[in-house]
C-alpha cells in the first residue's frame, strides 16, 4: 500500500471516529476503536494461517457467499477441532474461533442482531483468557462493553456497537489491509486521538518527529562504518513505553533482521494494553517483544531487579520519553538502590532524573541512551546539581538537544533531549540549540524533515555552527558550575556589524549635496511663482 493510501485509510477511520464517538471523550473512544481494529487484524492474521493448515481442505465460499469459511469448515469437521486449535496455538500462539472472527462480528453489525454484544464480549473474553498465552492475559480487560458510555440500555448499546462496527467494516473494505496498512493505521489514529485528548496525551503519545530524532540517534552506531553489515542490536528498552510507538520506530529503523527483543514497561494498563496490541499490529511476534505493566520508579520488574552484577540485564539502545517532572515518593532504602546510590536520589517534587538513572543503569558500555526531558534538568540546582555533576565528571553526558515549545499536545513547555553513553569518546559536550528551527502550527509547532535531519547530522559528525551547535570543554562546563543551559554555551544574538566612519561620512556628504542642489531648484520654481523660498543651510 502506498503512503498517500495508507494515510487516505486512516483518515477515512479517523473521520469514522470522529463521525460515531458523538459527545464521547476522545479517550473513551479511542479503546473501542482501536480494539475493534485490533481484532480485525488478529481474525485476518488467524485466517490467512488457517488456510495454509488446512490447505486443500479450506472450504472455497463464492465470492457472492458472506459465510465464513472457517466456520463452514468447523461445522463439518467437528471431530478435528481440537487437533487443528492445538496446531494453530502451536504456530499462531492464539485461537479465534468462528462466531468471534472479524467478519463474523462484522456481519452480525450488518443485519443490527441484538446478540452482537454478547458474541463480542464472549469472544474478547476467550482471546484474552483462553486463547493467548499467558504474556497476552487481560489485552481486552479495559474494554467495556457494558458501558453506559455506549448506551442506557442493553439495546442502545448493542445498536452504537453495530453501528461502529459496521461502518469501521465499510472503511477497511476500500483499502488493502495487510499488517504495515493496520500497523500504519492505528498510529495514526493514536496520534489523532492524542490531538483531542490534552494534557492525557502525554501518558500515550510521543509525537512522530521527536520519536525519529531519538530512535535514529540510538541507531546510528549501529550505521556505521557505511560499509559492510550493520550492527545488531541485540536489546532496546523504554521504559516508559507509553502506546510503544518509539520501540517501533527503532525496530523500523534497523529492520527485524537487525534487532533483538525489544522490551518496555508502562504504569497506566489501558495505555499498556495499546502498546502490546500495537506490537502485534505491526507485526511483532510475541517471541519478539516483552512490555510489563508496572511502575518505573520503584521497580517492579523483576527481570531488572537482579542484582547479581553478571546476570544483570543491560540493553544496547534506551528511548524513553518519561512524564515531565513528575511527584514521586522516594523511600529511604531507595538511598542504597542499585540504581541511584552513586548519584543520590532525585528529588520529590521532579522524579526526572530518577528516570534517566533508571535507565542509565541497565545501558551496555558501548550503548546509547536518548531521553526527552524538561529544560529544568539543565540547571536546576540541589539534588539535581548534584546528579547532573557526578554525570558530567564521569564522561556520561554526551549530547544536549534543545528543541522548540509547544511540540508536545501534553504541554507547550520546551524540552531537551539528553544523550548519554558509559564509554564516550570525545571529552566535550555537544550542544544543538534547534529551539528557534519550526513551522508554527494552529495547535502545535511542528518540525520538518529538513530540521530533523540538520539535528541529527549536526548531532552525527558532531558539527559546529554559529548560533546552532557547538563542542564545549569540559573545563568550560566545570567553570560554568556544572550548569547545561544551552544559552551559556550557544549566543543566539545576532552581532552587530561594523561601522565603516569613512564610508558613512561620505554618504552624508552626498546627502547634504544633493539636498542643496534640490533646494536650488526648487526655489527657482518658488520664485516663479511669487512664492516663499525655502532657506537653504
Amino acid at each position: 500500500m502506498t503512503d498517500t493510501n495508507q494515510k487516505k485509510l486512516g483518515s477515512t477511520l479517523w473521520g469514522i471516529a470522529d463521525q460515531l464517538r458523538g459527545a464521547m471523550d476522545a479517550d473513551d473512544f479511542r479503546d473501542y476503536m482501536l480494539s475493534f481494529l485490533f481484532l480485525r487484524y488478529l481474525s485476518d492474521n488467524y485466517e490467512t494461517a488457517a488456510k495454509k493448515e488446512l490447505g486443500k481442505d479450506y472450504p472455497k465460499i463464492p465470492a457472492d457467499d458472506r459465510s465464513v469459511p472457517l466456520a463452514t469448515w468447523y461445522k463439518n469437521n467437528r471431530k478435528d477441532i481440537p487437533t487443528f486449535e492445538k496446531q494453530m496455538r502451536r504456530k499462531t500462539h492464539y485461537v479465534i474461533q468462528p462466531p468471534h472472527l472479524w467478519n463474523s462480528i462484522a456481519s452480525m453489525a450488518r443485519t443490527q442482531n441484538a446478540e452482537l454484544l454478547n458474541t463480542l464480549q464472549a469472544g474478547f473474553k476467550y482471546i484474552q483468557d483462553e486463547s493467548f498465552e499467558s504474556t497476552f492475559d487481560g489485552l481486552f480487560s479495559e474494554i467495556d462493553l457494558a458501558s453506559p458510555k455506549l448506551g442506557r440500555t442493553y439495546s442502545d448499546r448493542n445498536a452504537k456497537l453495530c453501528t461502529i462496527i459496521q461502518k469501521i467494516a465499510e472503511g477497511l473494505n476500500d483499502f488493502s489491509t495487510n499488517i504495515d496498512a493496520l500497523g500504519d493505521a492505528y498510529e495514526y489514529l493514536i496520534g489523532q486521538f492524542a490531538a483531542g485528548s490534552g494534557k492525557k496525551a502525554g501518558e500515550f503519545y510521543t509525537p512522530q518527529q521527536i520519536s525519529d530524532i531519538l530512535s535514529t540517534i540510538v541507531t546510528l552506531d549501529s550505521q556505521e562504518p557505511k560499509t559492510g553489515p550493520k550492527k545488531r542490536l541485540e536489546s532496546v528498552l523504554d521504559f516508559a513505553c507509553g502506546s510503544g510507538s518509539l520501540l517501533l520506530n527503532v525496530r523500523k529503523r534497523m529492520g527485524p533482521q537487525g534487532i533483538g527483543k525489544i522490551h518496555g514497561q508502562e504504569k497506566n494498563i489501558t495505555t499498556y494494553n495499546l502498546a502490546r496490541m500495537n506490537m502485534l499490529l505491526h507485526g511483532v511476534k510475541d517471541t519478539e517483544f516483552e512490555i510489563f505493566h508496572g511502575d518505573t520508579l520503584t521497580n517492579e520488574w523483576d527481570m531488572l531487579r537482579e542484582l547479581n552484577p553478571a546476570k544483570k540485564p543491560s540493553f544496547d539502545a534506551i528511548v524513553a520519553n518519561p512524564p515531565f517532572s513528575y511527584r514521586w515518593e522516594p523511600t529511604d532504602a531507595m538511598g542504597d538502590d542499585v540504581r541511584f546510590k552513586n548519584h543520590g536520589l532525585a528529588p520529590k517534587s521532579a522524579a526526572d532524573f530518577a528516570f534517566l538513572l533508571h535507565g542509565f543503569h541497565f545501558l551496555k558500555d558501548e550503548g546509547v541512551m536518548a531521553i526527552i526531558l524538561p529544560h529544568g534538568v539543565l540547571f536546576r540546582g540541589g539534588a539535581e546539581e548534584r546528579i547532573r555533576t557526578k554525570l558530567l565528571k564521569d564522561g556520561h553526558i554526551d549530547t544536549v538537544i534543545g528543541l522548540p515549545a509547544n511540540l508536545f499536545y501534553s504541554t507547550g513547555i520546551p524540552v531537551c533531549i539528553l544523550v548519554l553513553k558509559k564509554c564516550k569518546k570525545p571529552d566535550d559536550v555537544l550542544f544543538i540549540n534547534a529551539a528557534e528551527h519550526f513551522v508554527k502550527g494552529k495547535r502545535q509547532n511542528q518540525l520538518t524533515d529538513e530540521h530533523i535531519a540538520k539535528i541529527i547530522a549536526t548531532y552525527q559528525f558532531r558539527k559546529e555552527e554559529p548560533r546552532y551547535s557547538r563542542r564545549v570543554e569540559m573545563d568550560e562546563i566545570k567553570k560554568n558550575d556544572y550548569n547545561l543551559n544551552i544559552s551559556r554555551y550557544i549566543s543566539t544574538a545576532i552581532s552587530e556589524s561594523e561601522i565603516d566612519l569613512t564610508a558613512i561620512h561620505a554618504e552624508l556628504v552626498e546627502i547634504e549635496n544633493t539636498i542643496l542642489t534640490t533646494t536650488k531648484k526648487h526655489n527657482k520654481f518658488l520664485k516663479e511663482l511669487g512664492l516663499s523660498l525655502l532657506p537653504s543651510s
